[in-house]
């Protein structure tokens, strides 16, 4: 009459999907593969990776980590320690890590901007916007 069998009887089976749930139920999509460095740590990923750029990435996280630790440990310490020199002390220091991290991007952007000016600016010169493959000036005919 419930449809249930004599073996099943009273059991009610939780977190089993039915078949139609299973049908109904869309397949799990793979993630895509992500390029990472090699698993052995030697960075030798990084290769492809300007040196400037890469230098400047490492240097401006340092700082900002360290600004971020500095500028929350400062008033931690001065506050709940009482250590009225040493907290004043660790939030300049971070307020200045901070500044220096905003300055390392800001140099790495100039450096960048100015690499993408100095090649436009020597791919555009005059004698080759108007000289054809040989040198010559294209609307001279050719000297026989």
């Amino acid at each position: 009459m419930f449809g249930l069998d004599e073996d099943d009887e009273g059991e009610v089976s939780f977190g089993e999907s039915s078949d139609a749930e299973r049908e109904m139920t869309p397949d799990v999509p793979k993630a895509p593969s992500v390029k990472t460095f090699d698993d052995g740590g030697d960075f030798e990923g990084a290769s492809d990776v300007d040196s400037d750029t890469l230098r400047a990435f490492v240097a401006a996280v340092i700082y900002a980590n360290a600004a971020v630790l500095l500028v929350a440990l400062g008033p931690m310490v001065w506050y709940f320690e009482g250590w009225s020199r040493v907290g004043p002390l660790l939030l300049v220091a971070g307020l200045l890590a901070g500044v220096r991290t905003y300055q390392t991007y800001r140099a790495w952007d100039r450096s960048r901007d100015e690499r993408a000016d100095g090649e436009t600016a020597g791919d555009g010169d005059a004698a080759s916007d108007t000289a054809g493959d040989d040198g010559r000036d294209p609307d001279t005919p050719p000297e026989a």
